[in-house]
């Protein structure tokens, strides 16, 4: 199987943030996942701008919902958690999967967070910070993946 990475922003709120995902994932060549409700438009300038011209670089696929979402990608799921029990970097990631993140004011929900219990990983930082930027965990995070897969496509 072909490497392929999956990136998935569910219900983004600040489109800064996922401007910036957008030109990582036309950097990786990873596939985009916008699951709604999204916190602004597609429209958004600040969303644009953010993205500079790496849009047309970058599939972009959205969903209504995250069923919508897990319905149409069996991939396998590792998801981005404040609580999770092992770090970004002792997990092993599959040849093709999804990285999920949650919004950058509430992270993935409990029942999200309850249907992949052996699949959460967590970046470490200090006990008293509450989490990081959400473009900047995607980005520590999927360059560990391209890592451990050695950089296929990528100079």
């Amino acid at each position: 199987m072909a490497h392929a990475m999956h990136i998935v922003l569910v219900e983004p709120e600040i489109p800064q943030n996922t401007g910036n995902v957008v030109r990582l994932c036309s950097a990786l060549g990873a596939v985009l996942h916008l699951v709604k409700p999204l916190g602004f438009r597609l429209e958004d300038k600040y969303l644009k701008r953010a993205g500079l011209d790496y849009w047309p670089l970058v599939e972009l696929i959205i969903h209504e919902d995250f069923a919508a979402f897990e319905e149409k990608v069996v991939l396998p799921k590792f998801l981005a958690t404040t609580k999770g029990d092992r770090r970004f970097d002792e997990v092993r990631y599959n040849e093709a999967c999804c990285l999920l993140f949650g919004s950058e004011t509430k992270g993935l929900s409990e029942d999200v967070l309850r249907k992949y219990p052996k699949t959460q990983f967590r970046l470490p930082m200090r006990r008293d910070c509450r989490c990081l930027n959400l473009s900047n965990s995607v980005a520590v995070s999927a360059y560990e993946v391209m890592r451990q897969w050695g950089y296929p496509n990528l100079f």
